[in-house]
């Protein structure tokens, strides 16, 4: 059995091994593939393994040897799955590998935000606390986040365990989610779109990209929020109108944004949260630590077994 990776660097960029995979057949992993290589690259393997490179119905018809696809993500998006049904080629996905490792990152935005700790950070290093005459100086507002409102929208797995990181930290947490859960119901009060968007100091999204969430946050929606209110998402980049989330920003209806995604990745020069005032952007890294990339490594290979055993699991297309 052939497998082809065709994107693998981002997964493993050194530091994981792929044995799991070597285990299950004749392996070859490219770092990157070009869109005009990648049906050259398929050539007769039956395992196709992607992340972000795109599988369409045209590469699907005309790579006739492939039996499976593996994306090494929660998105799948990249594959038509329509197209890989039509053919009997199941399509699997990583559901669950980097709950904790999101969740995280996003404090993590939300704290850099509350204390700008890398720019005093420079600017100790620079010299200025040296030149205070004062013990202490601080160049933005520092924010306490005990007793303000989170509102997570998209409650599932990451929604969940960012709501509990909150609540450590004296939050109160609200949540909009089209299917409430009893989990969810133990952890937060869920509330409808427009009262989270009214209520929430810190709002949070979490939710997946469908039709009817692309865009959603948007020149309507941001006006509803209340003045001063502080931006996440740590999701997907259509989420969000990037030019009106520029202007709220500006004008200061928005105090704050820390996005990990954008709308076309990687970012564009003219992308307007670029210049956007209090706008911190990273690139699409809060599913990346080691251990969760091991997970996902794991989820990718129990996958593939489970197919090759007559047992698919994750399958997306069934």
């Amino acid at each position: 059995m052939k497998i082809v990776v065709l994107d693998g660097y981002t997964e493993n960029p050194g530091d994981l091994s792929w044995r799991g995979f070597e285990e299950l057949g004749e392996l070859t992993v490219y770092d990157r593939t070009p869109a005009d290589e990648i049906i050259t690259r398929i050539g007769d393997a039956q395992i196709v393994v992607t992340n972000k490179t795109p599988l369409s119905a045209e590469t699907i018809s005309a790579c006739p040897s492939i039996e499976y696809i593996g994306v090494i993500a929660t998105g799948y998006n990249v594959v038509d799955t329509v197209a890989a049904k039509a053919k009997g080629i199941p399509v699997t996905n990583i559901p669950t590998y980097g709950t904790q490792a999101v969740a995280q990152f996003t404090m993590a935005l939300l704290l850099e935000i509350c204390h700008h700790i890398g720019h005093h950070n420079a600017a100790v290093k620079e010299g200025r606390w040296q030149e205070c005459i004062d013990f202490c100086f601080w160049d933005y507002p520092l924010i306490e986040l005990s007793g303000k409102t989170m509102g997570i929208i998209g409650f599932g797995r990451i929604g969940q365990a960012v709501a509990i990181i909150a609540k450590a930290m004296g939050m109160n947490v609200i949540a909009f989610d089209r299917q409430e859960c009893e989990a969810g119901h133990q952890i937060a009060n869920y509330v409808s779109l427009d009262t989270l968007y009214q209520e929430a100091d810190v709002i949070s999204l979490h939710c997946p990209l469908f039709p009817s969430t692309q865009g959603m946050i948007n020149k309507d929606s941001i006006e509803k929020m209340k003045d001063g209110v502080i931006l996440l998402n740590s999701s997907r980049g259509p989420l969000i109108i990037e030019s009106d989330l520029a202007d709220a920003l500006h004008r200061g209806k928005v105090y704050a944004a820390a996005v990990d995604v954008v709308s076309v990745e990687p970012i564009k020069p003219d992308n307007p949260l670029l210049k956007a005032k209090n706008c911190l952007i990273t690139p699409h890294i809060a599913w990346a630590p080691k251990e969760s990339r091991q997970r996902l490594m794991d989820i990718a290979v129990d996958n593939l077994r489970g197919f090759v055993d007559g047992a698919p699991q994750n399958v997306v297309n069934p």
